[in-house]
């Protein structure tokens, strides 16, 4: 799910699932009530992935947003949560992991009423960037709780196991609530409930959770931080510009090239610093550098199909906000079950290679099928097949990739890789959906070009080129994966690396 999030801090006091207090100290007597504290701010954070998506049609109709400015909705979330995170598990050493925690859920909750409340698009839009920037410091310093409450290795396994099932289930619960709340209340009420969830959340972190001592020896990559959220923003803003600049202006291909100047400015700093956000011998290893790909180009289509389907099912066919819900529920399913049958059944035993890249081709097909679509298609034989042969594929790409993200990693490495495959998800969400809501505008006004554009029935037409537009272009991008996951995967069954971080899947 685009969602989508979650993240492994970076954290040098718990890296990995060794314990991280003395063998000595009990267990909170209250660590399952912890566990119910923090699951319920993951589920916030979760359900900030999706539950905006179904609302987004009704908030570009009430605040009067253009359709080359509404990616932006579901961007500055995205782009601010995925270029924080590796910093935000540094924050969480720094200032105690239960204070860090606490300033997250607070900035989070504060960032939603002002987006609930926003009165123009560009109050949305910082609204949401709050979010993204109070989620990454909320996210890893969940997690990082988790594994230092949990000592005991079969409790932290339960405990893990109910946190990835929130994550997982997170996303369906988002859109189903994001219906339920845009057509019975308002699409405001979607982001007003995230105070309800940090409301109690809070409480009981204040409650419950023990203060941390600080890391006085932790440092921030200041710089690399700055370098990678500058170089990420500078290619989304590019990306988008192109809609109403055209690719020659300097207002786009100005901002692409200092993105990429930025990007390639932070990957010769992280070789420099003494402290870097991503160590650059993480992503040497091949199935590690198929894995930041994999999740990169799922995370561009994923975000992508979202968005358009999203607005194809509303304005093109109709939908209620509710019905717009639950027709994606069935793409969950298949990928909720494509990613246990990979996890358990068929990577264990024949290894990554077949199994990402057969992926990415449903995917592709998937999106190739998803073009078809018109004002007369009906869900059963035209909308739903795809979506389900979709979330088959976006199950085989996710398990295998998120897995094998800290695959034979050091142990101090392996709280840094598992964030930074988390990031590569939110980033290729943001730059996809950049890329991809430029390529369908783009095609919509090519298409009402010469034509009346006050008729209903050459709007609607111009609608669908939009989205046919850019469920071609995620099929191109699953078609690289494939190509490059079967490059780049080791054949054979993957050994287990005891010192790998738990993985979980926002």
């Amino acid at each position: 799910m685009p969602q989508t999030s979650t993240d492994t801090p970076v954290d040098k006091s718990s890296p990995s699932p060794a314990p991280a207090r003395p063998p000595a100290e009990a267990p909170p007597r209250h660590r399952w009530w912890i566990l119910t504290v923090v699951g319920l701010a993951q589920l916030m954070v979760v359900l900030d992935g999706t539950i905006v998506n179904i609302a987004l049609p009704s908030a570009q109709q009430d605040l009067g947003f253009s359709d080359g400015d509404r990616q932006w909705v579901v961007t500055a979330y995205a782009l601010a949560f995925g270029s924080l995170l590796l910093l935000g598990g540094r924050t969480a050493d720094l200032f105690g992991r239960k204070m860090t925690f606490l300033v997250g859920l607070v900035g989070f909750a504060g960032a939603s009423a002002i987006g609930g409340a926003a009165g123009s698009f560009e109050m949305l839009i910082a609204a949401r960037a709050a979010q993204g920037v109070f989620g990454a410091l909320l996210a890893p310093a969940a997690l990082s709780l988790l594994t230092t409450t949990f000592t005991d290795a079969k409790e932290r396994a339960k405990a893990f196991g109910v946190y990835g099932a929130i994550a997982g289930a997170g996303g369906a619960v988002g859109l189903l609530l994001g219906g339920v709340l845009t057509e019975h209340l308002d699409w405001r009420w979607t982001l007003y409930v995230n105070l309800a969830f940090a409301a109690v959340a809070f409480v009981g972190g204040v409650i419950l959770l023990r203060r941390t001592t600080r890391d006085k020896s932790a440092t921030i990559d200041v710089p690399g931080a700055l370098l990678v959220s500058s170089g990420l923003f500078c290619l989304v803003y590019g990306f988008s510009n192109a809609e109403s600049h055209d690719w020659s202006s300097p207002a786009t291909w100005g901002f692409l090239v200092a993105g990429a100047v930025l990007l390639a400015a932070f990957t010769w700093w992280q070789t420099r610093s003494s402290h870097p956000l991503l160590p650059l011998r993480v992503l040497l290893d091949r199935n590690r550098g198929a894995s930041f790909v994999s999740v990169l180009l799922i995370g561009a289509g994923m975000f992508g199909v979202f968005l358009f389907l999203t607005y194809y099912l509303q304005q093109s066919l109709g939908y209620t906000p509710i019905e717009t819900g639950l027709a994606f529920l069935p793409m969950v399913v298949g990928l909720m079950l494509a990613s246990t049958l990979a996890s358990t059944v068929l990577v264990p035993r024949i290894g990554p290679k077949p199994v990402v890249p057969l992926g990415m081709g449903l995917a592709a097909a998937a999106m190739v099928w998803l073009t078809g679509l018109d004002l007369n298609s009906a869900y059963a034989t035209d909308i739903l097949p795809p979506l389900i042969v979709a979330g088959l594929g976006f199950g085989l790409i996710m398990a295998p990739a998120m897995a094998l993200a800290t695959d034979g990693v050091r142990a101090e490495d392996s709280g840094v890789a598992s964030a930074a495959v988390n990031t590569m998800q939110q980033v290729g969400g943001s730059l996809g959906t950049a890329l991809l809501n430029t390529l369908s505008t783009s095609a919509a006004t090519e298409y009402l070009s010469g034509r009346n554009p006050k008729d209903p029935a050459v709007l609607a037409q111009a609608g669908l080129e939009a989205y046919s537009t850019a469920y071609g272009w995620s099929a191109v991008f699953f078609v690289a994966g494939l190509v490059i996951s079967f490059v780049l995967y080791r054949r054979g069954a993957p050994t287990a690396d005891p010192d790998a971080a738990p993985v979980v899947h926002m």
